[in-house]
């Protein structure tokens, strides 16, 4: 029974603390959508896409507007294109077609982000899952609201190297294809190891074998809420830190849970998942860095960072899922460098760095995510910095992932300027020792011993 003191608390939240559902993601099986030709797949996809997804964006602002909560997001996420296209796409230019489609679609239907142009590749790569890759640099360059996604690696299967370096040498040409746009190609791309089937958040969404025909999933957030309660925690001990992010985080979720409840019921679709991620925006008060700073460190990659972010996630974590039954996808707090301000300001101070936002992986999910580097980076290196933060996930049996965006034309110290919610972001220096030697051996790295457990 909801009580008008939680009304008047949920509508200050919003109000004052910039408490959002970050996103509502449908997410969409593909797998019905076979043919014999690219044509016959790419028209089913295109039918199918704009038939279960024609009222999403209408359901989601009719409840924004209904019960005065911000959704500030709705996307699609489709079953992974290299196993929808793989029996009719022959070239690299068949998937761009595929890729095409999904961008159509998804413009139609009206919505900011569709994810799934994607490969799973852990243990190994099909024909089709390298042509998909292949095939990055022209498919990103020239659709616009198409986000990619290859996993590479699990705790069940080790890591494929040979994809990494493939992926490190695509990750070069989609910075040169978009250079023109602070080669922006690369913001809609991301690495996993451990990728889960339900993250409703771009551009890792895809939408697992394992899903339904079609369900909704729902990511929350609100950085700026708890920033908010904890100033109240202030000189307090640990205990009462960690109780008050946890009743936070109740609150969040629980104003998730009903969005999510809601939208699936009117669209007559299951609902999935919420996923717990406190995702930060440019706009200020809406940062992790700022709760890392209200923590107690007078910048996020100070001594004690990699703690404070652990106690952080875990009691998120542990309110919300007092909240929801269903939680999945992610459910770690984002750290990425463009689009939260403070930890842009902590970048130009000089206390963090790549090797520290390595070291926080180990405690959430996308640590490397929105690092704009120098742009005459070599593919190797690029493959290398994936291959660290895949073996983080590997080991200790989580998500891992990377977003990193080579700027074409600009060095250690410029901006990148992305926009929108991506923001913009400081060049950051890379390590200049080299890897080749380490990436050029070729072949999969073994899964750890503690994965076998059947």
């Amino acid at each position: 029974m909801i009580n008008m003191n939680e009304v008047f608390e949920t509508n200050q939240m919003i109000q004052e603390m910039n408490l959002d559902v970050r996103t509502i993601t449908m997410g969409i099986s593909l797998l019905d959508c076979t043919g014999s030709t690219v044509q016959e797949v790419g028209d089913k996809i295109y039918d199918k896409i704009t038939t279960k997804a024609k009222d999403l964006v209408k359901t989601g602002e009719d409840i924004e507007r209904e019960f005065g909560v911000p959704i500030v997001n709705k996307r699609i996420s489709v079953t992974p294109i290299a196993l929808v296209g793989g029996g009719v796409c022959k070239t690299e230019d068949d998937f761009v077609e595929l890729a095409k489609v999904l961008d159509q679609a998804a413009k139609k239907v009206g919505v900011n982000f569709i994810g799934g142009y994607s490969a799973l590749v852990s243990k190994g790569m099909t024909k089709a899952d390298e042509l998909l890759i292949r095939s990055l640099p022209k498919a990103l360059a020239t659709t616009e609201i198409v986000c990619s996604s290859v996993n590479v690696g699990s705790t069940k299967t080790g890591i494929n190297m040979d994809a990494i370096k493939l992926i490190g040498e695509k990750i070069v040409e989609t910075a040169n294809a978009t250079k023109e746009k602070d080669s922006f190609g690369n913001a809609k791309f991301v690495v996993f190891c451990n990728a889960p089937d339900d993250n409703p958040f771009m551009a890792g969404a895809f939408h697992g074998v394992t899903e339904e025909d079609v369900v909704i999933h729902v990511g929350v957030s609100g950085p700026g809420v708890v920033k908010k309660a904890i100033e109240k925690a202030r000189g307090k001990d640990f205990e009462v830190l960690c109780e008050t992010i946890k009743k936070t985080a109740f609150k969040i979720t629980r104003v998730g849970q009903l969005v999510a409840k809601e939208a699936a019921k009117r669209l007559g679709v299951p609902f999935g998942i919420i996923d717990l991620s406190l995702a930060p925006t440019p706009a200020i008060g809406d940062s992790v860095g700022e709760i890392l700073e209200e923590i107690g460190l007078e910048y996020t990659g100070a001594p004690g960072t990699t703690a404070a972010l652990a106690m952080l996630n875990d009691q998120v974590k542990k309110g919300g899922v007092m909240a929801s039954s269903y939680v999945g996808g992610l459910s770690g707090a984002f750290i990425p460098v463009s689009e939260d301000q403070r930890m842009i300001d902590a970048v130009a101070a000089g206390a963090l760095t790549i090797e520290k936002l390595e070291a926080m992986t180990c405690v959430c999910s996308v640590g490397l995510d929105m690092i704009a580097i120098p742009g005459d980076t070599k593919a190797t290196t690029i493959s290398g910095m994936i291959a660290d933060e895949m073996a983080l996930g590997m080991i200790n049996q989580k998500t891992t992932a990377v977003r990193i965006i080579p700027v074409i034309g600009k060095g250690v110290g410029e901006i990148a300027e992305f926009g929108g919610l991506l923001g913009y972001a400081p060049i950051m220096p890379v390590n200049q020792f080299s890897c080749d030697a380490f990436i050029n051996r070729g072949g999969r790295i073994p899964a750890p011993i503690h994965s076998f457990k059947n």
